[in-house]
Parts: structure tokens; sequence; C-alpha cells
């Protein structure tokens, strides 16, 4: 096959690269500028997206012995992803990039590119493990998770859909990170030990209430209980998170002296909602923007859903029913939506996040956090 290598400069992508070219595949290696200026994102050697980590893919791809390109993405990176996580906080939800990155940049506009050019997929260093299987008497390209449960990135993966996965190549999911090192070290590869990329990468300090401060301004807003009372004043609500229990510089302490916890973020009235842990606790969740990674479940299904990248997996019933039905706390959206009923209470779940479903390993689909309860 003819494959396009996605080379961010670290060791993961750098050895999936490398196996794409020992397996015979034509591959060259293309690194995706995701900022007309580096240093207005993250600075430092860090595997993403800096002047650093394309010298870094570059010797890479030398002495893999591929041929080697730049892409400059910098305008769908900031209008799909930057300018989608702005607009996210600023409704009071709290997005996943990384998501977002893959769907809208790795594995739509670089596959699309690729596809156009005449290749047949794009590697990348993603810990996950694709298979061929029937499912309901159809044969499809499914997507599981990696046997490391430390480096696992099905969940971020789970917004690419059939045709996605039909052109995507994770040639390390079989593999530990401890031993992707190694085998990188054997090979030569200078990239062997450099530190994995941790953080958003486009927020250079990795400050990011400073930095969402910075673009959306710092509009001060009351911190109110569940009855109202006003216990304090915060400087900007999108700043926050659900769960969030430090830095909410609350004026009244409660009789008990228990902390006190956001339970919700309302950007219209510019105000914060806190109260106890045990608040939450939800079991039903209500997603949008619902994203199959094989056929489309029939009626209600059972499996697992998981809401953050390395998170419990927490066994449910899921079904999709019509938005009409739905309440939705922030988003206008009108298409079907994905019904989840967990059997056991998740904390801390926000609008914007993802709610990945599972079938054992097998990753089902996705969709994003509309409302929960």
């Amino acid at each position: 096959m003819k494959l396009i290598a996605a080379m961010s400069g670290g060791v993961d992508s750098a050895v999936a690269a490398s196996r794409a070219k020992a397996a015979g595949h034509d591959v060259i290696g293309v690194h995706l500028a995701l900022a007309k200026n580096p240093q207005k994102y993250r600075s430092g050697a860090r595997g993403c997206c800096t002047v650093e980590d394309s010298h870094d893919a570059r010797r890479a791809a030398d002495l893999i012995g591929i041929p080697f390109y730049i892409w400059d993405m910098s305008d769908e990176f900031h209008e799909a992803v930057v300018e989608n996580f702005l607009d996210e906080y600023a409704q009071g939800r709290t997005p996943n990039p990384c998501l977002r990155c893959n769907e809208k940049i790795k594995f739509a506009a670089v596959l699309d590119r690729a596809r156009a050019m005449g290749f047949d997929g794009v590697v990348t260093g993603h810990y996950a493990i694709m298979k061929e299987v029937e499912i309901n008497g159809e044969k499809i390209r499914a997507m599981y998770r990696g046997i490391d449960p430390g480096k696992d990135q099905s969940y971020v993966l789970a917004v690419l859909n059939q045709d996605q996965l039909t052109g995507a190549h994770f040639p390390l999911g079989d593999t530990a990170k401890e031993d992707i090192r190694k085998e990188a070290a054997a090979k030569g590869l200078l990239v062997a030990n450099k530190p994995d990329s941790h953080d958003i990468c486009f927020v250079p300090s990795g400050d990011n209430a400073g930095w969402l401060r910075d673009r959306l301004g710092s509009e001060s807003g009351p911190i109110v209980d569940e009855t109202g009372n006003v216990l304090g004043q915060h400087q900007g609500a999108y700043t926050y998170t659900i769960g969030q229990r430090r830095g909410l510089n609350l004026t009244i302490p409660r009789d008990d002296g228990k902390p006190r916890y956001v339970l919700k973020i309302e950007p219209k009235s510019n105000t914060l909602v806190v109260g106890e842990r045990e608040a939450l606790a939800i079991t039903t969740i209500e997603g949008e923007k619902v994203i199959w990674c094989g056929p489309a479940p029939v009626g209600k299904s059972r499996g697992y859903v998981q809401v953050r990248a390395h998170g419990a997996a927490y066994p449910c019933s899921y079904q999709l029913i019509d938005s009409g039905s739905v309440h939705r706390e922030i988003s206008s959206d009108t298409s079907p939506i994905l019904l989840i009923e967990s059997d056991q209470p998740i904390v801390g779940l926000a609008p914007g996040q993802g709610a990945v479903i599972y079938d054992g390993d097998r990753v089902v689909g996705s969709a994003t956090v509309a409302s929960a309860r």
C-alpha cells in the first residue's frame, strides 16, 4: 500500500513510520505545521507542533529512509480545533481538543488529502488495534483498545467513522510503550527517550485558565449554592470545570466544614453553581453528534461507557432516541441523540466531554455530552 506517515516529531510516530516501511509499504513522512508561528503555541521539544519537533521528525524520516514533507495545516487547525475550543468554553462546555484534532485534522483533512494524492491511508503512532471482523453479517474494519492500558488511545480515536477507519493504520497498538522506546533506540532513532507530549498543545504555558482569560476576558460573576445564596465571586466562569474543588475563593464556608465543588456553569448569567460532591454523581447521559465506528446498533444495547481518556469504563445500556424528547442545557442541535444509562454513578461529567461506547474492547462509537443527570 501507499501510506502517509503522520510524523509529530515524537517517538511513537517515528516507530510507526519505521514499522510501516519495514512491512513493505510505500511510505512518505509528513509533519503537520499547526501554527504559522509555532512559538504562538507550545515551545520546547514536546512531540507536537514546534519547530524542534519538525526537525526531530525530519531526522527520523532520513534515518528510516523515506521522503519527508511539511504540510501547512495551520488554518484548518486554528478553525477546527482552537476556535472550537474557545467557542465551547464560552458556552460553558468542557471540550476535548484531542478528539477534535483527530476528527477534523488527522483523519479528515489529512486523510482526504492523502487519498486525493493517490495514497491508501494514513499511519500514526496512536495506541489502538485494527481488526477485520464481521458484525451482524457485515464485514468491517473495527477498532479495539491497545494492549497497554496506560497508553491506549482508542477513546480519542472514537470520533472516526467507518470510512475513516478503513484508511487508518495504527502499527503500535499491540506493543507496550516501554518496548516502543527500546525499539526506537535499537533502530538508532534519536527520539527514543524524548518525553511524551502532555496538556493542550496550543496553550504555551500549560495554564489553560489564564490562556482562556486572555482571549475571552475575565468578567467577574457570582458563585452561588444550589439555593441561590451568593458565596463568592469568580473571574470568568469558563475558566472552571465541573467537579473542580480548588481555587474557588469562596468567602462563606459550609457549617460542617466540607468542601464545595463546581456543579454547573451557567454562561448566560455568568454564574457558577457549587455544592456537595454527591450532587456531581450522574447515571444518565444525553449525547449529541453521534459517530458510529461501525454498524449502528439497533434498539437498546448493552456495553460500556467511558467519559475520560484513561478513565474507567462503566457498564451501561444505550440507544438512539429522538431529540425532541430531550432537554439540552446548552446545545440547540436537533439531530438524534444517544441516551446512555450507566449502571453505576459517574462523578464530575461536564457538557462537551466525549462519551465513548465499547463492546468489550471494541469501540462502538462516540457522542458529545449535551447534558447529564
